[in-house]
């Protein structure tokens, strides 16, 4: 079963929310209780239409929807995407209340389409239900564990450089390297790049894959604490020191945490569509007679006509 197949069933639309909206209800079904109050705070209500509400966790449940990603961090009330996903809610809402007022839920084609949602919330459901206790902290710190020894960790390395726009003025730093003056210093008085220059130049630990090609070339041929012969790179030239080399570190648990998530769920929903496919009778229609064209599959009952005999033909006498 591929992987988008999964990512479709699992990720399901929250979009079918409106066709079914709340009961209207009246002003003292919002009366403060102990049990309401309890509700509206761990959920609370961010719109009224007519009477129905629409709550935080429809909004959130719809920008998950419509990012295609269950697992991601939801908009946070008061933000952009919020309010958008609303108003989109709401406009959705009142078109469902509309179709009702048209008495148009009653229609089979509506029926049968909310029978189909109803599927995808029920299954949806089950998902969450069913996956809610299987990824534990234990199960992301084994899976994380797994991985980053599966991954393959190279060399770092952390420099310095001063950039300049020609030549002559990267050879003129480096002579004044060459007589003892401190990198960093001159960085600050002379590099033009100013990302790094108010930090002595200091780039940082980077990888070979992670710097432009031809600094990188440089940075990782020259031995620690070693200055650099001038060189050319698309932004201008350079200088530079190598501070400290490092066996690159692996990425942190909170950095592979969303992935770790979202694959093993998707393997354990795997698991869990599968059996309940060995499991199911399931019965195929045989498409290739519905899709062939009428004169390959054949009809009943029809004759086709003998050809008939020319005019010109000769008769006996």
């Amino acid at each position: 079963m591929s992987v988008f197949r999964l990512f479709c069933i699992f990720v399901l639309t929250a979009t079918c929310a409106a066709c079914g909206p709340e009961p209207r209800r009246t002003v003292e079904d919002f009366d403060s209780g102990a049990a309401v109050l309890a509700l509206d705070e761990a959920d609370p209500v961010v719109a009224r239409v007519e009477g129905t509400m629409i709550r935080r966790s429809d909004v959130e449940r719809e920008a998950l929807a419509q990012q295609g990603d269950s697992t991601a961090v939801p908009p946070a009330m008061g933000s952009e995407k919020f309010d958008r996903v609303l108003e989109e809610l709401i406009d959705q809402r009142l078109l469902a209340l509309e179709a009702r007022r048209r008495d148009l839920h009653q229609s089979e084609e509506a029926r049968r389409r909310l029978a189909l949602a109803e599927e995808r919330i029920l299954g949806n459901v089950l998902v969450e239900t069913a996956l809610a206790d299987a990824v534990t902290d234990e199960t992301i710190q084994r899976i994380y564990e797994e991985q980053i020894r599966l991954i393959p960790l190279g060399e770092e390395v952390r420099a310095r450089h001063i950039l300049v726009q020609t030549r002559d003025e990267a050879v003129a730093i480096k002579a004044l390297l060459d007589e003892g003056r401190d990198f960093a210093e001159l960085a600050v008085a002379m590099s033009e790049d100013q990302a790094t220059r108010l930090e002595g130049g200091d780039l940082g630990y980077f990888s070979r894959e992670g710097i432009l090609p031809a600094f990188g070339a440089v940075a990782f041929a020259t031995p620690e604490g070693v200055v650099s012969e001038p060189f050319q790179s698309e932004f201008g030239w350079h200088i530079l020191t190598v501070v400290d080399r490092r066996r690159q570190p692996p990425p942190s648990l909170e950095a592979l945490r969303p992935n770790i998530i979202r694959f093993y769920t998707f393997d354990q929903l795997e698991a869990l569509i599968e059996g309940l496919r060995s499991e199911a009778e399931i019965e195929r229609a045989d498409l290739s007679l519905a899709l062939a064209p009428p004169d390959e599959a054949g009809e009943e009952g029809v004759v086709s006509p003998e050809p008939e005999e020319s005019l010109n033909s000769d008769e006996p006498g």
